[in-house]
């Protein structure tokens, strides 16, 4: 009897158990799944998990030209199997049901050359009675590129953004991407001109991101400006050399693009292997600008005494007391003839005398006048080699910028 009465009880509740395994809706399926209570991500018997992005869409958000630094969001579709999540279609006769993504392990997508944060892009994830789950994910990447800025601001390069994946032989997750597409292209001064995915390895998906600067903004904020300056400096040769307007003309220039450089000195990118030319390009336009001021002002005083600046100084004064004497004597014998009657050869040695202050009075004009001349002379010289090596420097500059490669290698990170 005993025995009898234990049989039916059994019977009893596997009838019950049964009875609740039999959900009649989804909810009851995903609630049944919840406490289940997977946190941990599915084990499989070679301690890898294949992780299937099917799309991955790229989108740029800033290019930080001082620190080298790309910032990007991909937003990704993500699969994986998780065969304790399957069930009987025959038992519940769904295909599909919706979890909350809290209540069920994810995995975690991440960049190998920066840091990255990985967000959901829903709180909710799909689940097929095969095991496989299906969800979205954002994931936001600071990656160090070490952006190649040497062209700047005709700068242009291939960004990669290394896909993180447990390499073969080592229990973790293995991605394997199909394609990326491009969101947006504009952000700022930088253009994202496509994306394109590409393998080193099995293991290691990266992304290249290809980069180029609009030029207009730097192009009117920076080199513009320089290149007006110095256009002022070269046709301030028009100014006359002895009026001092030139030199006072040159001297403010060369402050002005000395003050230019220090408010543009934040503005300015960053430091790496491929420094940008444009910080020598600034150099030596200032270096140009100061020499051609040093020789306006060494002119200006050889329009004045000719190369006897460059003579000794004593000689120099020496020659200017002699030359004071002179006229004291002349005033002195003036002044003699005006009230002391003289006779026929102090009147001869008079006008021997005023004749001596003519003739040094003509010397010195024909003397300031060649001075003159030959400081005209060397002032045009200067002008037209200036003007020469000017253009034939922004020319080359210019060449470089937009022409001249410099490599980066931007895969160290898997060195």
């Amino acid at each position: 009897m005993m025995e009898r009465t234990i049989f039916l009880l059994s019977l009893l509740t596997i009838g019950c158990a049964q009875d609740g395994d039999q959900c009649t809706d989804r909810r009851c399926l995903a609630q049944m799944l919840i406490k289940k209570e997977y946190l941990s991500p599915p084990q499989s018997e070679n301690c890898t998990l294949l992780i299937e992005i099917p799309l991955i869409k790229y989108e740029t958000l800033n290019v930080q030209m001082v620190e080298l630094h790309l910032l990007s969001r991909l937003k990704a579709d993500i699969q994986w199997m998780d065969p304790q999540l399957a069930w009987n279609t025959s038992l519940h006769p769904f295909e599909k049901i919706i979890l909350p993504v809290n209540k069920i392990w994810t995995p975690d997508i991440s960049v190998e050359n920066g840091k990255s944060s990985m967000e959901q892009d829903s709180n909710d994830l799909l689940v097929y009675s095969n095991g496989t789950v299906s969800h979205k994910v954002v994931v936001m990447a600071e990656v160090n590129c070490g952006i190649n800025l040497f062209n700047y601001p005709f700068a242009y390069d291939v960004c990669p953004i290394g896909l993180k994946s447990t390499p073969p032989g080592e229990c973790g997750i293995v991605i394997d991407v199909g394609q990326v597409q491009l969101a947006e292209t504009s952000h700022g001064d930088w253009e994202t001109e496509a994306v394109m995915l590409k393998k080193k390895r099995e293991d290691r998906n990266y992304i290249d991101v290809y980069l180029r600067i609009k030029y207009s903004n730097p192009f009117i904020t920076l080199l513009l400006p320089t290149l007006l300056i110095m256009l002022a400096d070269i046709f301030s040769g028009a100014l006359p050399l002895r009026s001092g307007e030139r030199n006072s003309f040159k001297v403010t220039l060369v402050l002005s693009f000395t003050m230019y450089l220090n408010i543009l000195t934040n503005v300015l990118p960053g430091d790496s292997k491929c420094s940008p030319v444009i910080r020598i390009h600034f150099c030596i336009c200032q270096v140009l600008m100061v020499i051609s001021m040093l020789v306006s002002i060494v002119l200006t005083r050889v329009a004045e005494d000719g190369f006897d600046f460059f003579a000794c100084f004593c000689k120099t004064s020496a020659n200017k007391n002699a030359r004071d004497n002179e006229e004291n004597e002349d005033a002195e014998a003036k002044g003699d003839i005006s009230v002391i009657q003289r006779d026929a050869s102090e009147d001869s040695q008079s006008l021997q005398k005023i004749v001596r202050v003519l003739e040094a009075y003509n010397t010195k004009q024909a003397e300031s006048e060649r001075y003159q001349k030959l400081a005209d002379k060397l002032d045009k010289i200067f002008f037209w080699g200036y003007f020469i090596v000017s253009v034939v420097y922004v020319s080359a500059m210019t060449l470089v910028m937009v022409e001249y490669q410099c490599e980066i290698d931007h895969f160290t990170f898997w060195d």
